[in-house]
């Protein structure tokens, strides 16, 4: 049998309860404890009991539970008011605004009984002496909840024209409401001006400002402030999502991205909280997440997407459609449950025009994760315009094969991509009718283009029919484009027989008359890349250590494709400005010359002709092509250290791209372009490509390759700003998805280094210590220690901001061995100190303190500190930051001793601590003294210090003289040290004068 609690124990244990999770775990502990109360036989302890657990379901999804402890409490209290203390009178006044709004929130409590409490309270309020400020806001939020305006307005006004007092709301909680009404009124601008300040953290309490934040997403869309808004939930939805209590603010989270292109957001929000589907404990909160259930559902089944299978109430399976009207029914009725008790039609009306809300923003990045993006075939994820020439006309009748033949031999000539699309298109409308060989060859020929390196046969089928329609030039053409594909699927050394004697066919025809520049060119072409891919081939066999089939070495091969490539740009160059195709020709000639180049370490003649082959292609009329070699001088400008040229060339690749660049490309130039623009400083505008980079690689089905590290380079760019939460929501999002394999260890240890100093950041110290701990245990494997030694370190900090004495002293320990090991005196030295700072926190760990102390000075002694100024090298220097820790030790030693002197000891041991402490600051002084200027602030620091105990001692000349001599030096030092120091002098004088 456990034995009954006495008073503290159960203190205490109310104490520990209320820091655990908020839910009904916690809800039933708050109960036992009850009872344990009332066994005591102490009123005092049952009143707060009933006080804990009336707290502990206001903050839970049992909200209907409240009203039976508080209606226990306020009997008590008419009946033994002088069984509460201070404290208690003021919790149950306080709960009474609890009463209030949880009436309202509960459809089965009659208007008549809410608006006889809110008399109640005013009366309870006016005998206790408070301000009428919660009253009139409690009453507003009863006219504003019945939808009468103008009984709201005037609550309103006579809440913001109240006192505050003890019993008036924070300015945070008070703030978001009038902000909320503001919103709600229509003026989005004086709503988020409301909210400002909690937003900029002047003000918080522990649900703000997650409500704000909540709050502002659709005010900031409506306002077209959209990355603000992704801001806002990126933070937002980390601090509501463990939060059970926060229904209302989660269903915002919901409806933001459900009204801005995330439904697959919206679904993974949805599976996260099964549980809100159906608690019933908050019917007002249930009624908002069941409206934006139904917003979100009925936005997927719009697209198209009614049969996909979405998390619901639990049971059962259900697709969008079901949901969406099972979602749409609870809500209608659930409102109608309210309007009935409250005698309008308010709630109905609103909760319809919440569930029918048009899209505020068509697409909307936020660079976390979605598991599956919501897309319907309908509906492509950017507008594509129909290309120029072409219209899209819904009511046109189908065009005829006639006019589908000359659509796609108008693009073929343009070069267009779509023209093999427009050639499928022939095919398909084709069957059934007789077609000229001509048009046969050029179908199989487009067939073939479609199938890369599976291509050959159908190639080789369009060369007969040419050949058979007398066109032996195009037949040649169709055979080099055979041999190419070939050599892709491993068959480079029959493909370059092939195509040299294709070469001295088509170049004799040419030479006869009997066939054109372009399909000559298309020959040499085809020769050109086979040679092209066969250096490729060599090149990765000689690196992998495994040779190939020999046909001449890789020297004879790069020779060989130059000259091919030359003999391309001959050809073709002077036809350039008259014949798109030959243009193209011409243009990738330069473009191979360019490649050949870079592999010949000639980085900048490869830019001066990669610069000939993008210009070509523009002037062509064909800017898609030259979207790779834009990319190939951007790399090249990098690796030259010209940053604003690879920024001028990115810019240029995501233009020539435009509406032809797959998903994947436009991942690839918005990171890349990232790059650049955060290698120049400009880290918001690299952030804003990152996440650009990061929606592309969703979109490409990359999400878990080069999303992944995508939003690990937005996460780092976020950082940077200082945009703590937004980067951790994001790193967050990256980690599940980096391996070793695919994104390297680097980048696992760099991700969980960066979230570790969100965290810290953000006050989440414990977890902060944990990605460092795993990052550390990846790192120990690397012949380089000292990532591993610093990461030790911070989880030794972080373990030791989160209390966890024990764990961050091991940590210490083991940071400390890595850093002797790596022969970082400083390193060991602060982790030394570190420890006895533990050490003295807890009980009776003063000695263990004062022998970690003297190990760090010792540390510094046997690395030869005592070194002073001297020449400036880097064996010096190190020597000098050993010097620098010794003082630092010494003062920090100082403080350990005169800082654990107890409030009540003796004054002979006061006098023995305080001389030892000054001892050591002394020494600090003399050897940051030694160190000259550049430790001047550490040692006007330490002057300080031992002025102070000199006082203390009761000398006070020596305190004087330390003062003064801070005083006058600090116009040497920068000016918030200096302020500071002048401030610590001035105090001590003052301190002397009145000891006087």
């Amino acid at each position: 049998m456990t034995p009954a609690m006495d008073f503290d124990t159960l203190r205490r244990a109310m104490a520990d309860n209320y820091e655990q999770p908020e839910g009904p775990g916690r809800n039933a502990r708050a109960e036992q404890l009850l009872v344990e109360a009332e066994g005591l036989d102490v009123p005092l302890a049952v009143i707060e009991a009933l006080g804990h657990q009336l707290k502990v379901y206001n903050y839970s999804s049992e909200k209907d539970k409240m009203f039976v402890p508080f209606a226990r409490l306020l009997r008590m209290w008419d009946e033994h008011p002088e069984d509460f203390d201070e404290f208690e009178i003021h919790s149950l006044h306080w709960v009474f605004k609890w009463m209030s709004s949880g009436m309202l929130d509960q459809p089965h409590v009659p208007l008549a009984s809410i608006e006889k409490w809110l008399g109640e309270m005013e009366r309870r309020y006016r005998l206790a002496g408070h301000s009428e400020r919660a009253v009139r806001s409690a009453e507003f939020s009863v006219a504003a909840h019945l939808g009468d305006l103008e009984r709201a307005e005037r609550a309103y006004g006579a809440w913001l024209a109240a006192d505050r007092d003890a019993m008036a709301d924070c300015h945070a909680c008070e703030l978001h409401g009038q902000g909320w009404w503001r919103a709600v009124r229509g003026a989005d601008g004086e709503a988020l001006e409301l909210w400002e300040p909690v937003l900029r953290g002047e003000y918080a309490c522990a649900h703000e400002p997650h409500t704000v934040l909540a709050s502002s997403l659709l005010p900031l869309l409506r306002l077209g402030r959209v990355e603000e808004a992704r801001a806002h939930h990126l933070r937002g939805f980390r601090l509501v999502r463990a939060m059970e209590s926060m229904r209302g603010a989660y269903a915002d989270h919901v409806e933001f991205c459900a009204l801005t292109g995330n439904e697959a957001r919206a679904l993974e929000l949805l599976a996260e909280r099964p549980a809100y589907f159906t608690d019933s404990g908050d019917p007002r909160s249930k009624l908002d997440f069941l409206s934006v259930v139904a917003l979100t559902t009925d936005r997927l089944t719009a697209l198209g997407l009614g049969g996909q299978p979405v998390p619901g109430p639990a049971g059962r399976a259900w697709t969008a459609a079901e949901l969406a009207a099972h979602a749409r029914g609870e809500a209608l009725a659930l409102a109608a449950r309210f309007d009935d008790r409250n005698g309008t039609s308010y709630i109905g009306e609103r909760t319809l025009a919440r569930m029918d809300q048009p899209v505020l923003v068509a697409r909307l990045p936020l660079g976390v994760r979605s598991a599956a993006p919501a897309r319907a075939a309908s509906r492509p994820s950017v507008p594509v315009p129909a290309p120029p020439g072409r219209t899209v006309d819904g009511a046109a009748a189908e065009p005829g094969l006639d006019a589908l033949l000359a659509e796609a031999r108008r693009l073929s000539a343009l070069r267009d991509p779509d023209a093999v699309e427009a050639w499928a298109a022939v095919s398909r409308a084709a069957e059934g009718h007789e077609l000229t060989l001509r048009d046969r060859a050029e179908i199989a020929d487009h067939a073939a283009m479609g199938l890369g390196p599976r291509g050959a046969a159908p190639f080789l089928q369009a060369a007969v029919l040419y050949g058979e329609a007398g066109d032996p030039g195009e037949a040649l053409a169709a055979r080099s484009r055979a041999a190419y594909v070939q050599a892709l699927s491993g068959g480079s050394v029959e493909a370059l027989e092939a195509v040299a004697e294709l070469r001295a066919q088509v170049l004799a025809l040419f030479s006869e008359g009997g066939t054109q520049a372009s399909q000559t060119a298309s020959v040499l072409v085809s020769r050109a890349r086979t040679l092209m891919h066969r250096v490729d081939e060599l090149e990765t066999a000689a690196v992998n250590g495994r040779p190939l089939a020999d046909t001449g070495s890789e020297g004879d091969v790069t020779v060989a494709a130059e000259e091919a490539a030359r003999e391309l740009l001959a050809l073709a160059g002077p036809h350039a400005g008259d014949d798109v195709g030959l243009a193209s020709r011409a243009a990738e000639a330069y473009a191979m010359l360019g490649e050949l180049a870079a592999r010949a370490d000639d980085a900048e003649g490869a830019a001066a002709l990669l610069r000939h082959a993008v210009d070509g292609y523009v002037a062509a009329g064909l800017p898609w092509f030259a979207v790779e070699y834009d990319s190939r001088l951007a790399g090249i400008a990098t690796h030259l250290g010209d940053m604003e040229e690879a920024e001028r060339a990115t810019r240029a690749a995501l233009e020539h791209g435009g509406s032809h660049l797959e998903p994947a490309g436009h991942a690839q130039l918005h990171l890349q372009l990232a790059d650049a623009l955060d290698a120049t400083g400009r880290t918001g505008l690299a952030a804003e490509h990152a996440l650009e980079a990061a929606h592309w690689a969703d979109e490409a089905g990359e999400a878990a390759t080069f999303g992944a590290w995508a939003r690990h380079h937005l996460g780092g760019f976020l950082l940077r700003l200082g945009r703590w939460a937004e980067a951790a929501e994001i790193l967050e999002s990256a980690l599940p998805d980096l391996t070793a394999e695919t994104h390297g260890e680097g980048a696992i240890v760099q991700t969980r280094w960066w979230l570790g100093d969100c965290l810290t950041e953000l006050g989440e110290h414990r977890e902060a210590a944990g990605h460092w701990l795993r990052a550390a245990d990846v790192a120990r494997h690397w012949p380089e220690q000292r990532d591993h030694a610093m990461l030790a370190n911070l989880a030794a900090e972080a373990l030791g901001h989160a209390g966890m004495t024990d764990r961050a002293d091991q940590a210490y320990a083991r940071a400390c061995d890595l850093w002797r090991e790596l022969g970082d005196v400083p390193g060991a030295v602060r982790a030394l100190r570190a420890r006895a700072w533990g050490a003295a926190r807890r009980d009776g760990g003063l000695d263990e303190a004062r022998r970690l102390m003297a190990e760090a000075v010792e540390e510094c002694g046997a690395a030869g500190a005592g070194t002073g100024a001297g020449p400036v090298d880097e064996e010096a220097d190190a020597g000098r930051r050993v010097v620098a820790e010794l003082g630092h030790t010494h003062r920090q030693f100082g403080d350990l001793l005169a800082r654990s002197v107890a409030d009540d000891a003796e004054e002979a041991v006061v006098r023995e601590v305080f001389e030892e402490a000054l001892g050591h600051v002394v020494r600090a002084i003399t050897v940051f003294a030694s160190l000259g200027d550049p430790l001047l602030g550490a040692r006007t620091g330490a002057e300080l210090a031992a002025g102070l105990l000199e006082a203390d001692l009761g000398r006070h000349g020596t305190a004087s003289a330390r003062a003064r001599s801070v005083l006058a030096v600090c116009d040497r030092l920068d000016g918030e040290t200096a302020g500071a120091r002048r401030a610590g002098a001035e105090r001590i004088l003052e301190l002397v004068e009145e000891a006087g």
